[in-house]
């Protein structure tokens, strides 16, 4: 039974990581994605991999060039996914950045980049596709966000506010949209190994401070109980996905069991 068969989805971020693994669980569930990165050649890379993987699934792949914090590049995106694939029932903004910096170093280059991608490229998903879907009455938006929009992390200042500016966003959304049909969900994650999102920190002080090592995935050094799998949170992104029409999945919270 593939649960989410003929579903069209529109994922940023997908070249790698939890993305990645969202691609590969959509299309296992059977659904039809259109997958958005800056790296062409990974997207390519996800596809092959997940279509080998689960090749007698009815689901479909494609993919386009997508920086996330350019307008025009997601709406073409969008615009890729409904002339290929249908209308878009679904959106997931997993394109993320996470610099450690400690604030008096001011490295304002990765204030900015977190900002332009955390949160504007957010906006620019949600903007793109939610006339649509409020016009047709039905529609899911979900965001990946972080524990990190929940709580408070040294070092990570300006990546916690942007991941804050997510679940309030998210939050006002759903409760504007009540009534609509469209449903907003943030899934939170805590630390997750395999990812490449601490692979560009410049910031040995604010690295140091937290105990992780510049240039070197999440995960070495690290118990199996203190890090999900990227699997983990694709798997929290279906449970969203296939929840009954009347259910609304508005904020999931999945951390390592033994994370501090």
């Amino acid at each position: 039974m593939y649960r989410l068969q003929d579903t069209v989805v529109v994922l940023t971020g997908a070249s790698s990581g939890i993305g990645a693994s969202i691609a590969e669980h959509l299309l296992k569930e059977g659904a039809k994605v259109c997958m958005g990165a800056r790296r062409v050649e990974k997207l390519a890379e996800v596809k092959d991999a997940a279509t080998a993987k689960y090749s007698e699934s009815p689901g479909t792949l494609i993919y386009k060039a997508c920086d996330v914090t350019q307008r025009d590049s997601v709406c073409e995106l969008v615009q890729e996914a409904e002339e290929k694939l249908g209308d878009v029932d679904v959106i997931i903004n997993c394109a993320g950045v996470m610099y450690f910096t400690q604030m008096k170093n001011c490295i304002m280059d990765q204030w900015e980049q977190t900002i332009d991608v955390n949160c504007k490229g957010v906006l620019n998903g949600i903007g793109a596709v939610l006339p649509k879907m409020t016009a047709r009455g039905k529609g899911k938006i979900i965001t990946i966000s972080s524990d990190a929009g929940l709580r408070q992390f040294q070092s990570l200042a300006v990546y916690c506010a942007s991941k804050a500016f997510v679940e309030t966003l998210s939050e006002i959304t759903r409760r504007e949209l009540v009534g609509t049909g469209v449903t907003l969900t943030t899934i939170c994650p805590g630390d997750v190994k395999g990812t490449e999102l601490i692979m560009k920190n410049t910031d040995d002080e604010a690295a140091g401070k937290i105990g992780v090592e510049i240039g070197k995935p999440v995960g070495e050094g690290f118990t199996r109980e203190q890090l999900l799998d990227v699997d983990d949170v694709a798997d929290a992104v279906i449970y969203a996905m296939t929840a009954p029409p009347h259910v609304a999945i508005n904020t999931v919270l999945i951390e390592p069991r033994d994370q501090e």
